[in-house]
């Protein structure tokens, strides 16, 4: 299995941005998927944690109302559209895909996409 995130860059404060990750080797369906960031010198936080056969998402508290995830089966691909960015936003954005399946747990990151939103 593998992960690959795409679409990161450099916005302005109140831009959007959408990123996807596309997933090989399996499909998202077997697993919880979510996305996460890491802030330089801060530990890596939770964005936003889903399961897309349950339609069942969570999002971290500072980002609700202002981002959402969607998936296209067709591409074996998720996203997390993001809108009215802040300066606070900017990290390292990851996908994630875990499973706990008879007893065994596996979970894979993608690369990471960098965001940065400028003030």
């Amino acid at each position: 299995v593998q992960l690959v995130e795409s679409g990161g860059g450099l916005v302005q404060t109140g831009g959007s941005l959408r990123l996807s990750c596309a997933l090989s080797g399996g499909t998202f369906d077997d697993y919880t998927v979510g996305w996460f960031r890491q802030a330089p010198g801060k530990e890596r936080e939770g964005v936003a944690c889903f399961s897309l056969p349950d339609r069942v998402f969570y999002y971290g508290d500072p980002v609700k109302g202002r981002f959402a995830v969607s998936s296209d089966h067709a591409k074996n691909t998720v996203y997390l559209q993001m809108n009215s960015l802040k300066p606070d936003d900017t990290a390292i954005y990851y996908c994630n895909a875990y499973r706990l399946r008879y007893g065994l747990a596996t979970t894979y990151w993608g690369q990471g996409t960098q965001v940065t939103v400028s003030s």
